[in-house]
């Protein structure tokens, strides 16, 4: 569950909902390592899966058949961004028509950054965490695989995988070089090969694919789902462009209160106080607005960003079920050439041979597009329920966004009026407690502020007879209040020098900000650069 400190002021826990893939921490993947391996550079992740044990009293979540199955079997593995790749498509391969949840995209720059490494470790254990409590894929044979083999288990279960991959490649690319369907002698062992190149194939066939009862409802799916897909697009540019106008009133709130903290110190004492408060005012404020985009991000842009990654892998299960087809229809469409050939060849005198020849490879056929008939019918059944089950996830899942954004913005905006309510008795009465001092109302401010009274400079004569009492004192205080960093945005920062010139004339504030025009970094200006910049000002 997110803590709620993270949230804007008066946040309450209650308003922070619990994720549904929650349900299953007990699988977790954490301690990322980096491992450089000559020019081969990757980082690792420990996979842990520890369903509890059946305990009495102890209550089993029935949406969970793999705890159910697999209660008290602990497993400990080292896995790599690669290892959840191959998790990925083996699902798409076992159970075709299942909405396997999406997995972190890859990256090739700055993917060894702490940053990167921690946003891809959870991105990670959501996607298996979804996996585990998939009532389509939690009892995949890969799944197993993935969560308890060694590494030497693994690593033959990944080569097994890919030559079985590799020979289905051969065999649709043999059949192309040597004719199309017509040129294979399928068996048993190349009945994937025949399939996998129909399924490449499809775009020359000719003639209408098969259809079945549910035509009309799949088509309807398809229109639903495009549809969906197009709104859910627009509402998730809107999230987007709604943070970034979050994070330009932080901007701004932060600007507004660094002028009136700089009008502040070069006016009078009351009136200067009076400004002060309205610059801590308005630095609380951009504070508040800042934590309130960080919120908006968890808990607006990034629900409809993944919305809309689960949007394409239903689009993806679609698909499966029409490679299904496609792989059917191309079988029949042969099995009725190859009919007709064998019976041209039991009408020709001296082609006994040939027809028995043709006759085994037709039986053959009719055993594969058997075969594809009980695939396509079982995709098709798994892909109804899998819409039907994001049907009802989506209009829950919908539900709480909405709802956790808009118990969001009724605290953002409660905070912020409490904030304008406590600046106006302090307006109105002149009294600004913590001004010099880094008091309670300002942003990073602390109580350990140290006055310096510094002798004026030496006046020349001149001034001195045109200003006999002098210029006035100057008086520095450090730390003094303290304001957000130009660079950092929202963390406190080095003191800020008002100052007056030898003349006698109130040049106004020069602040670290107007002093980093001529330092490298004004948000490392340091208390001893600060005091070697007045000795150089007062001599």
């Amino acid at each position: 569950m997110e803590s709620s400190s993270a949230e804007p002021t008066g946040a309450t826990t209650s308003s922070v909902r619990r994720a549904p893939e929650d349900a299953a921490d007990y699988a977790t993947v954490s301690d990322p390592v980096i491992h450089a391996d000559g020019m081969n550079k990757y980082t690792s992740y420990r996979v842990d899966c520890r369903p509890p044990m059946s305990e009495p009293g102890r209550e089993v979540n029935p949406d969970d058949p793999f705890l159910q199955c697999n209660a008290g079997q602990y497993s400990s593995v080292l896995r790599r961004y690669s290892d959840f790749l191959w998790l990925y498509e083996r699902l798409h391969k076992e159970r075709a028509g299942a909405i396997v949840p999406p997995l972190p995209e890859k990256q090739a720059v700055s993917r060894f950054s702490p940053e990167f490494v921690e946003e891809r470790r959870g991105a990670l254990e959501k996607f298996l965490r979804r996996v585990i409590l998939h009532p389509e894929l939690n009892d995949a044979g890969c799944l197993l695989t993935f969560l308890r083999a060694d590494d030497m288990q693994f690593s033959h279960a990944k080569s097994v995988s890919k030559k079985s991959d590799d020979t289905a490649h051969q065999a649709g690319d043999m059949s192309a070089s040597l004719g199309g369907a017509g040129a294979f002698n399928l068996t048993a062992k190349n009945t994937k090969g025949i399939k996998k190149w129909f399924s490449e194939a499809k775009t020359t066939m000719s003639g209408e694919l098969v259809t079945s009862p549910d035509d009309d409802l799949f088509d309807e799916i398809e229109r639903y789902i495009e549809a969906l897909s197009i709104q859910m697009k627009r509402v998730s540019n809107q999230a987007t462009g709604l943070v970034r106008k979050s994070k330009e009133i932080a901007n701004g709130m932060f600007e507004y209160g660094l002028a009136f903290h700089q009008l502040g110190q070069s006016e009078g004492e009351d009136l200067g106080k009076k400004l002060e408060a309205m610059a801590s005012a308005s630095d609380e404020l951009s504070a508040l607005a800042a934590r309130h985009a960080e919120a908006e991000v968890r808990r607006l842009e990034v629900p409809f960003t993944d919305y809309l990654k689960t949007i394409h892998a239903v689009k993806l299960a679609l698909n499966r079920r029409h490679d299904k087809r496609v792989s059917y229809t191309a079988l029949l469409h042969e099995i009725q050439s190859r009919e007709m050939s064998l019976q041209r060849l039991r009408m020709t005198p001296g082609m006994e041979s040939k027809a028995y020849s043709t006759e085994m490879s037709l039986q053959r056929y009719q055993a594969a597009a058997e075969q594809a008939r009980e695939d396509y019918a079982e995709v098709s059944q798994r892909v109804l329920r899998e819409v039907d089950r994001f049907k009802r996830e989506k209009s829950e899942e919908m539900r709480s966004v909405v709802l956790e954004f808009i118990l969001l913005e009724v605290e953002m905006n409660r905070a912020a009026e409490r904030i304008w309510a406590d600046l106006v008795p302090r307006l109105e009465e002149g009294g600004v407690p913590g001004v010099g001092g880094g008091g309670p109302g300002i942003v990073g401010g602390g109580t350990d502020g140290t006055v310096v009274n510094l002798p004026p400079p030496p006046v020349p004569p001149s001034a001195a007879t045109a200003n006999p009492a002098g210029p006035p004192r100057r008086i520095a205080t450090f730390p003094p209040p303290r304001i957000p960093c130009q660079r950092a945005r929202y963390s406190t920062v080095s003191p800020c020098l008002g100052w007056v010139s030898e003349k006698g004339d109130q040049k106004g504030v020069m602040s670290v900000f107007e002093l980093g025009k001529r330092e490298p970094c004004c948000c490392q200006l340091s208390k001893p650069k600060a005091f070697n910049y007045l000795n150089q000002v007062y001599g």
